[in-house]
């Protein structure tokens, strides 16, 4: 495996596009990029919720979501959600995704989270070896989730 190195940094708003196309490519979603921009726009100043994205040959090949959840509960205290973790594929195998997670993990402990969870679909097996190699450990197989708009379950 070749290491190469990426410049990690927070996003702006000129990096949604690059994010969205990344994102579309890698979990097959279909964001619209106007929605995409709002949100961040509504978000980007908000210190709890980081998009960070890793650039190289002058192109965004990373990507990575982190909110942080501050909690009233001592034994929970603050901790990090990290979604939407992403490496271009033609980058993939050159230790960016490790990379990404170093960054994620010295945010985190800025921003004072003694644990950070990540969620990760089913289908991405080759993503789930790279979590496990970093520590991550699987404490619960299930996941709920409701739509606030019906009574469907998602």
């Amino acid at each position: 495996m070749n290491e190469v190195q990426a410049v990690f940094r927070k996003a702006d708003i000129n990096d949604v596009e690059n994010i969205i196309e990344l994102c579309n490519e890698c979990f097959n979603e279909e964001t619209n990029l106007e929605y995409a921009k709002r949100v961040f726009q509504e978000t980007m100043n908000d210190d709890k919720h980081i998009y960070l994205v890793g650039i190289m040959d002058q192109k965004v090949v990373a990507h990575v979501k982190i909110t942080i959840i501050p909690t009233i509960y001592e034994e929970m205290n603050t901790y990090a959600i990290v979604n939407h973790v992403c490496v271009k594929p033609e980058y993939r195998r050159h230790n960016l995704a490790t990379q990404m997670l170093d960054e994620v993990f010295a945010i985190c402990k800025e921003k004072g989270c003694k644990k950070v969870e990540l969620w990760s679909n089913n289908f991405r097996q080759a993503a789930h070896a790279c979590y496990k190699n970093y520590g991550f450990v699987v404490e619960d197989a299930k996941f709920f989730s409701k739509s606030v708009l019906s009574k469907e379950v998602i």
